[in-house]
């Protein structure tokens, strides 16, 4: 017996009116803006009615405020309330800093609409929370970070400037010699104070700034922010007018607009010269003199050495010292050990053409080209197996591991967001500082839990240097700065024929030069 089957077509669907409203706001009362603001309702009101398929609610408006508060705003409360009742769909805005200037109000608002199946469409940012995705949801989220940091700044910078207008603006970091006290006045550190008055004596006797460099480096002082002393270093001490006292401010400043730059000022921006505004630790007349005395010399803070392949890379295997580039009469360039180069019997090694060094440097590059499956492969797997056998069975470095994968999540996010231009660099900046602290920390944690260094660590810079020396030229004709530097940490000059290269990840290749004269 057959069954009798009917079928039932579906039914069409009567495509439902989306029910649109408009969400505007300015920041101030002044014509502009409120004009502005009239300009806004006429537009969506226009907008709304023209479109097909969409029936306008409302225009929800709120002037003259600054929206950092949500219980101030009249108009966008009347819209949430609109929406939990269920009369709107969808809402447009101009952009997110419209919408809220206050993360956490903004996004609190958002999840809300959308838990009630109402869309918010920002114009600006081209966000349609219809489709909203987690990296959407930090798009708005970037978004604010970046209004609130411009707002932020701009107000900071109107800061500043009317401090310096009334001379009470010093600095926002000390000088070697002096500290910060009470967030604004300098007080001088003795310690340190010594030491700058020690710089501007021996200038003034005829020491050079890389002279005086050379001492402050040989007695192990320390350079302001740690580091080395440069000649750099030392003409911006004796060029500061902070040491008499004096406040010379905005010798740089920022760019207006996103994303901002730090330029040097050069007549571009105001500065303001404030005498007396802080206690001096140069006599001024002593000062005037060294001024005089560079401007003799032609040494200058805005003349900086100029770079080389080889700078501070070369270290003398015989006492430790720095080589520096000499050139003789004919043309030939020399690395030298810089005792050595002061004084011949403090030190027996002797000078080093660049061009021997070069070439040590590509038949280097050529043999690891040509050997890299039986020095880099084994090294790298040697390393990989002490990793394992010494996280084997250590319940507490599975947390630690998790938690540096986190913050290395969270650094990747930030520098993304930065990248597309949704974090200012200050802002970016600060959140790295503060997730490179912690890594810090936990690799700190980590390192305990070895006993060990930090091989993972070790790992990933001779993997680097593995991938360098497999994507490379397959030989080296001519010298490569590009690839010297990515390759090359350090190099010790064991002789004045023998120098050993230090890699990137710790391997060290030693090269014969040719017999050169001393």
């Amino acid at each position: 017996m057959s069954k009798n089957v009917t079928i039932i077509p579906p039914s069409e669907k009567k495509t439902d009116t989306l029910r649109v409203a408009a969400y505007c706001r300015v920041s101030s009362d002044s014509s502009d803006q409120l004009h502005s603001y009239a300009s806004q309702i006429r537009k969506y009101t226009e907008e709304i009615g023209q479109h097909e398929g969409w029936e306008l609610v409302d225009i929800y408006a709120d002037e003259g405020l600054t929206g950092t508060r949500m219980e101030q705003r009249e108009d966008f409360n009347r819209m949430m309330a609109d929406c939990r009742k269920g009369r709107i769909d969808k809402v447009l805005v101009k952009s997110v800093s419209r919408f809220a200037r206050n993360t956490k109000d903004c996004l609190a608002a958002l999840r809300e609409l959308m838990s009630l199946g109402v869309t918010v469409y920002f114009e600006k940012e081209n966000i349609n929370t219809e489709t909203l995705t987690t990296e959407l949801m930090v798009s708005v989220s970037g978004a604010l970070a970046q209004q609130e940091s411009i707002s932020t700044s701009q107000n900071q910078r109107i800061s500043y400037r009317r401090r310096m207008e009334r001379g009470e603006f010093i600095t926002c970091c000390a000088p070697l010699g002096y500290r910060i006290v009470n967030g604004k006045n300098l007080e001088i550190v003795e310690d340190e104070a010594k030491t700058v008055r020690w710089i501007f004596q021996q200038y003034l006797i005829g020491q050079s700034a890389d002279r005086i460099a050379e001492k402050l480096n040989h007695e192990q002082i320390s350079a302001p922010g740690g580091g080395i002393w440069h000649h750099q270093t030392v003409t911006k001490i004796i060029s500061n007018e902070k040491y008499i006292g004096d406040s010379l401010c905005q010798k740089t400043y920022t760019t207006n607009t996103f994303p901002y730059e730090r330029k040097l000022n050069k007549g571009d921006a105001d500065q303001y010269y404030t005498e007396h505004s802080h206690p001096a630790i140069i006599e001024r007349e002593a000062f005037v003199k060294v001024q005089t005395l560079m401007k003799k010399r032609g040494e200058r803070v805005s003349s900086p050495l100029k770079e080389y392949p080889l700078s501070r890379k070369i270290i003398c295997g015989k006492c430790g010292s720095i080589f520096s580039r000499k050139q003789t009469k004919n043309g030939l360039t020399l690395w030298v050990c810089r005792k050595h180069d002061r004084r011949a019997e403090s030190c027996p090694m002797g000078r080093i053409p660049e061009s021997e060094i070069y070439a040590a440097f590509m038949q280097m590059y050529n043999k690891l080209k040509h050997h890299e499956g039986i020095i880099l492969k084994p090294a790298l797997a040697q390393l990989r197996d002490l990793n394992d056998a010494l996280q084997r069975g250590n319940p507490a470095m599975l947390e630690v591991n998790r938690a540096i994968a986190t913050a290395s999540e969270q650094s990747y996010t930030v520098s993304t967001l930065r990248s597309k231009g949704l974090l200012d660099e200050a802002a970016c900046s600060a959140k790295l500082l503060d997730i490179e602290a912690k890594l810090a920390e936990l690799r700190r944690e980590r390192r305990r839990l070895l006993k060990n260094e930090d091989i993972e660590e070790v790992m990933d810079t001779l993997r680097q240097t593995a991938d360098l020396i497999h994507n490379g030229p397959k030989r080296l004709d001519s010298f490569d700065e590009a690839l010297f530097a990515d390759l090359v940490e350090k190099i010790t000059a064991e002789s004045q024929t023998r120098i050993r290269f230090r890699l990137y990840g710790g391997i060290e290749l030693a090269e014969q030069l040719r017999e050169v004269g001393r």
